[in-house]
């Protein structure tokens, strides 16, 4: 996992960065997102498989989350401190210095992270991604998993602020601020639900009263999305508090894990939940056209954006109540 995130954060992620900064047209952009995604991706999965395979499974939850967390600061930094840079710099310049950070991280994973000792012996088992679908205990968690993140990510990173600018008539400093909010609010719901599952002595029921709570903030977004800045931006923070519950969720698969599926089993639960993520935000997107034909109020578009993360985000914890609890 060392050298395959190092190679492809360098050259994906910085060179994504790089491309983006020389862009002169829509498909540049959207060439340097996808180069984006590919070098960021295996980070996320080498630290997990490498928390996995050397560390006690009773504290994975607790590290997935710390990365999570500490990736999460990523979000903050894109939020009002982006802004500022982008004033101050130009998008740039400032997409060139991202470049050059992604370029200096990728020779630290190459220099300073060590791969763990591999799980498969000569002649044994190897195992397939058919082989963790065939594993009936993450049937109820993979639906949870793929609404989970959606409607934190997607809020924060693309309806947040149109919603914002077009309801409460806020400027790039003022959305900035907001979503930094939510963006924190991320960063400590992260690190908050680690711990929970040894607090507890229960990873199921954390999960699932911290989605219900994220669910009832979303359906209060649906049916007052005019209630106020202040109200708004405390419920925006409050869907990105309790909706980290993501590596919780990847921990409860991983218990189900036998050691040589680890690697493809945390590769697996992590696609359904950013694969979630892209599924809704591009739905999405088709959901706000068709509501904004005939809608009656600025607010109304969003208001059937938030029914959207809402109901199936609701599905999918009720089909998780199925799941069975289990503690490493």
């Amino acid at each position: 996992p060392r050298r395959t995130a190092a190679y492809l954060l360098a050259l994906g992620g910085g060179g994504g960065a790089a491309l983006f900064a020389m862009a002169s047209s829509p498909a540049h952009v959207q060439i340097a997102m996808v180069l984006i995604g590919i070098g960021c991706s295996p980070v996320l999965m080498a630290s997990y498989y490498i928390f996995a395979r050397i560390y006690s499974p009773r504290v994975f939850a607790t590290l997935a989350g710390a990365v999570i967390g500490i990736g999460a600061l990523g979000n903050i930094a894109g939020s009002l401190p982006m802004a500022w840079a982008v004033e101050a710099f130009g998008w740039r310049a400032t997409m060139s210095g991202l470049a050059m950070v992604t370029l200096l991280v990728a020779v630290g994973l190459l220099a300073w992270v060590q791969d763990p000792p591999s799980a498969q012996k000569a002649g044994g088992e190897k195992g397939s991604v058919l082989d963790l679908l065939k594993i009936p205990a993450l049937w109820a968690i993979l639906p949870l998993m793929f609404v989970n993140y959606a409607a934190p990510a997607g809020l924060r990173g693309l309806w947040a602020g149109p919603f914002l600018k077009d309801v409460y008539g806020l400027d790039a400093s003022g959305i900035g601020a907001v979503t930094l909010a939510m963006g924190l609010a991320m960063v400590v719901g992260n690190f908050a639900y680690g711990p929970l599952d040894r607090l507890f002595h229960t990873r199921k029921w954390v999960i699932f009263a911290g989605n219900m709570a994220a669910i009832a903030c979303l359906f209060a977004l649906w049916a007052v999305p005019q209630a106020g800045l202040a109200r708004t931006t405390l419920l925006l923070a409050a869907i990105g508090l309790f909706g980290s519950s993501f590596p919780m969720i990847v921990a409860h698969a991983r218990a189900f894990f036998a050691p040589h599926l680890v690697g493809r089993g945390v590769t697996l639960i992590n696609m359904f939940g950013i694969g979630g993520v892209g599924v809704f935000q591009f739905a999405s997107g088709n959901v706000f056209a068709a509501a904004k034909q005939g809608a009656t109020g600025v607010a109304a578009p969003y208001q059937a954006v938030f029914l959207f993360f809402a109901v199936p985000a609701l599905i999918g914890c009720l089909t998780y109540l199925l799941s069975r609890d289990r503690l490493d």
